[in-house]
């Protein structure tokens, strides 16, 4: 599991900055990023802006990607790139008009054993939000399915204007990280963990790479990026209380989008350790294998926006079971709730 490559849906109404944040995910040289695009028209425009910045890309046209392939097909879209160059990281971008739970389901429901969802990244214009909930209500249903949702343009409306609306999004998607920044940067690790390998192999495997370096940044526009993500990095020699870390997972701390790491429960006689994914309300746990001189301890890593990081790590303190007696068996039900179904018993 912790090998597959996670596959980001980018969805948001027409003129949000999809393919702007796109193309400066792509100027990132940290990882391999393999490209789904999808426009809706004859001329596939999105497609032709990104042309020769990827090492993999599969164009789609004619239509929104939720209705113009099946999942088998979209599968054969996810292998085509897996096996292509072994990308690090899948990034759908969805038409303006594509339906994001579709899109969505069709991810969850691969059975490609390399991907995992990666989450679905709603884009807004900071600018121009009003109107687009006007004219499109479903909006509203979008930004709830989001796992981030990111205020794009944040540089063409006033401080206060833009905190207003980051608050006001923020109660209608309940908890979910807003994150606002401007021409569509936004830095990758807070979406997707770059590889570890040596940059400049990266560099030299992306297409134009040099052309597409920002530069003439002044530090007032670096300012107006406001890239507020926040991290806890959390440790515990003493194994947890399965049942309370589920439930705050279930339960994440608001602005919280990421959970990664191994976790060891304080279950009798079970010594395994489990992988943590978590995006958004997405939870998996798969096994995590370890050598028996190595610690059983838990290593957690939570990534937000507008984290409150000192409440995130109490809560995570209190997910330590202290008590002397181990717990039983029953206690893992939660946890086995978010184990994919793929993986059997003897796996774990």
């Amino acid at each position: 599991m912790s090998r597959r490559i996670p596959v980001l849906i980018v969805a948001g109404f027409l003129g949000a900055g999809k393919t702007t944040l796109l193309n400066h995910l792509l100027r990132q040289r940290q990882a391999r990023i393999g490209v789904v695009v999808n426009d809706f028209g004859a001329v596939n425009i999105d497609a032709m802006l990104v042309a020769g910045q990827v090492d993999a890309m599969v164009s789609l046209g004619n239509g929104c990607v939720c209705c113009a392939v099946d999942v088998g097909e979209l599968n054969e879209m996810f292998t085509r790139l897996e096996q292509s160059n072994r990308v690090d990281v899948i990034v759908v971008e969805a038409s303006g008009l594509a339906e994001p739970r579709n899109l969505i389901r069709m991810v969850i429901a691969s059975d490609n054993p390399r991907i995992r969802y990666g989450g679905l990244i709603e884009i807004v214009d900071a600018e121009h939000f009003p109107d687009s909930r006007a004219r499109h209500p479903e909006l509203m249903s979008h930004l709830r399915l989001a796992d981030l949702v990111v205020v794009n343009k944040a540089d063409r409306v006033p401080s206060g204007e833009l905190e207003r609306l980051r608050g006001e999004i923020g109660d209608m998607v309940r908890g979910v990280p807003v994150h606002a920044t401007t021409h569509g940067r936004i830095d990758p690790t807070l979406l997707f963990d770059p590889p570890e390998q040596t940059t400049a192999t990266v560099a030299e495997q992306l297409s134009f790479d040099e052309l597409l370096d920002e530069h003439d940044h002044t530090a007032e526009d670096h300012h107006h990026l406001h890239d507020d993500y926040q991290s806890v990095s959390f440790t515990s020699t003493t194994d947890l209380d399965p049942r309370k870390l589920v439930a705050l997972l279930e339960d994440p701390p608001a602005g919280l989008f990421r959970a990664k790491g191994f976790v060891a429960f304080g279950v009798a006689d079970d010594r395994r350790k489990f992988l943590l994914h978590m995006v958004g309300r997405h939870v998996v746990f798969g096994p995590a294998s370890w050598s028996r001189g190595e610690s059983r301890r838990t290593d957690l890593v939570l990534i937000g926006s507008g984290l409150d990081t000192a409440a995130a790590t109490a809560a995570l303190h209190e997910t330590v079971h202290d008590a002397p007696e181990p717990l039983e068996e029953q206690a893992l039900l939660g946890v086995w709730r978010h184990v994919p179904r793929e993986l059997s018993d003897a796996e774990l």
